[in-house]
């Protein structure tokens, strides 16, 4: 017996997630916060992980950790809160539970992989709705694939990953109001973007749903995203979630260090003033065109991706290349913001690669 006989032919057809391997690298291809947490937090939380019952199951809800959570990010209270593995699983918990027959997710294209992958996953009918050239919302594009194909469950991602842009928000509101099914504004890279979210529109449209990581702000080994949505929503989608998806020491790190969160966002303010310089210095290498960013990296396109990817990484420094992954991302690449060194050190390469060096 070989897998092409039991296998969905869908997934058959995909490529496993690829992660590459940045030992010995200048890490700047996976949009983490490049900053640990200060020696002092770190040892407090060393003794309350070695206190963990990592005998016991963790507690399926994550009560003490939903409660920090609403503290940390100012979630009302008649907001109900899903945890994840992640917003990986998040994702697929929303798409198993709406996968009927010929149901469809709709997301904007270029955005996160894993829209398209998870639809796949769970059986969906994937539609993806092209960006314009500049990377802006194609509003009547997306009212219009809305009106076609009735999806059950939207993406939007807010700031947009590649992209790095948010979208109008007037215009999101009137797809938002139009949408037949779900609509999720995947706000992974808030605490980048000056303030901008939904979260308070969730009143407003009882078919929205916000999604979150902490991933972003400094925790990414913790594998922690979150659901925000009406009681009644949210109650459906617990149907779907794992038991004990959140697991004992994750429970208690991020409750810790949310409640350290100006930490967290005084790091994240750091990252963002050194986006606005490693903008302004990309841009003024020639041939090297970068796109104005809301989130903790930035996308430029140069002549020729492969040759400077393969030239960064050369000289010790990953990044991720996008050249081929979508028609609007030709000659593309995306940088992390990194520490001031690590971002110094990734403008020499870039300089050197791009031929602006003596």
């Amino acid at each position: 017996m070989i897998p092409a006989q039991l296998i969905r032919p869908e997934i058959l057809g995909l490529s496993a997630y690829h992660v590459a391997d940045a030992r010995g690298l200048i890490k700047l291809d996976a949009m983490e916060n490049p900053y640990r947490l200060p020696d002092a937090l770190r040892a407090e939380l060393g003794a309350l992980l070695g206190e963990a019952a990592i005998n016991r199951y963790p507690a399926p809800s994550a009560p003490d950790l939903q409660r920090t959570l609403r503290q940390a990010f100012a979630i009302a209270p008649e907001h109900a809160l899903l945890l994840g593995n992640g917003s990986d699983e998040l994702i697929q918990i929303l798409a198993s539970a709406v996968a009927r027959p010929g149901a469809t997710l709709l997301a904007l294209e270029p955005s996160f992989v894993m829209y398209r992958m998870i639809a796949g996953f769970a059986g969906l009918r994937y539609v993806g709705v092209p960006l314009r050239a500049d990377f802006s919302l194609d509003e009547a594009a997306v009212l219009e694939a809305m009106e076609r194909e009735r999806p059950a469950l939207t993406f939007i991602a807010y700031p947009n990953n590649p992209t790095g842009n948010v979208f109008d928000r007037a215009a999101l509101q009137r797809v938002i109001a139009a949408a037949p099914g779900l609509v999720v504004l995947d706000e992974a890279y808030h605490a980048f973007a000056g303030g901008l979210s939904f979260q308070d529109d969730l009143a407003r449209h009882d078919h929205l749903l916000v999604m979150r990581t902490v991933s972003k702000l400094g925790l990414a080994g913790l594998r922690l995203g979150y659901l925000v949505g009406a009681p009644a929503w949210i109650a459906e989608f617990d149907k779907v979630r794992l038991p004990y998806n959140v697991n004992v020491l994750t429970q208690l790190a991020a409750a810790y260090a949310l409640r350290h969160v100006d930490v967290l966002q005084a790091q994240a303010a750091s990252l963002v003033q050194e986006r606005w310089r490693l903008l302004q210095a990309m841009a003024a290498l020639p041939g090297v065109c970068p796109h104005d960013s809301h989130a903790n990296f930035v996308l430029f396109r140069v002549a020729d991706a492969a040759r400077v990817f393969n030239g960064l990484k050369a000289r010790g420094v990953l990044i991720k290349n996008l050249h081929g992954t979508h028609p609007l991302l030709d000659q593309c690449l995306r940088v992390t913001v990194g520490t001031p060194d690590e971002n110094a050190a990734f403008l020499d390469a870039l300089a050197a690669e791009t031929g602006t060096t003596s």
